[in-house]
């Protein structure tokens, strides 16, 4: 990986003994899409950074009532910010996209284990 990840900051992922934490798949996923659209030259690192700190931002400024800290949710929407801001796809897309796949059945791509 050549994308320079801040090992500090308001920026930098999750870390456990160094190694990045994900606390569940669609996290990691996440990061990956990130990264590898980054480095395809889809957009550049430091505007999706710029991205993301400001979305962490805005949530430390005004957090929403109930609404927990999930570091990767702000990663999906900084990369969503990006990829809509630019007009690679739009927020209309995401959303219906996001739909669908919420309304797949548990298990859906790993038939071995239902």
């Amino acid at each position: 990986m050549t994308t320079p990840l801040d090992a500090e900051g308001p920026a930098a992922p999750p870390r456990s003994n160094g190694e990045l934490v994900f606390a569940e798949p669609w996290q990691s996923r996440a990061f990956g899409m990130a990264v590898t659209l980054s480095e395809a030259g889809v957009f550049t690192w430091p505007r999706f950074r710029a991205a993301l700190i400001a979305r962490i931002s805005a949530w430390e400024t005004a957090p929403v009532q109930d609404e927990r800290w999930n570091y990767y949710q702000h990663w999906l929407d900084a990369l969503q910010d990006v990829l809509a801001g630019q007009g690679t796809v739009s927020a209309e897309e995401v959303t219906a996209r996001a739909r669908t796949l919420a309304r797949r059945q548990p298990g859906h791509d790993h038939p071995h284990l239902r």
